[in-house]
């Protein structure tokens, strides 16, 4: 499994992970093809397949449980969860 794949495959763990490195989650979405924008509330703008959601960033660099839930409806939305990728 490619390092990309195992990233985002961490957002459909359960239980849900609690030290998802949000730098690491970016490139591997970014290989993915979501666009990235980082917005200057301390947000992440992900666009992908005519979606758009938005990520609320911590001080400390990780996802919280619940953006990880939020994230993980997203990526089911447009199809980029593990079974589905390379």
């Amino acid at each position: 499994m490619s390092k990309h794949k195992t990233k985002l495959a961490k957002i459909f763990e359960h239980p849900i992970s609690g030290n998802i490195d949000i730098t690491k989650l970016t490139h591997a979405l970014e290989h993915y093809g979501v666009e990235v924008d980082v917005s200057k509330k301390h947000r992440l703008l992900l666009h992908f397949a005519g979606k758009e959601h938005s990520v609320s960033l911590s001080h400390n660099n990780e996802l919280h449980k619940d953006a990880v839930v939020a994230l993980r409806h997203f990526l089911e939305e447009v199809n980029l969860t593990p079974e589905k990728l390379d």
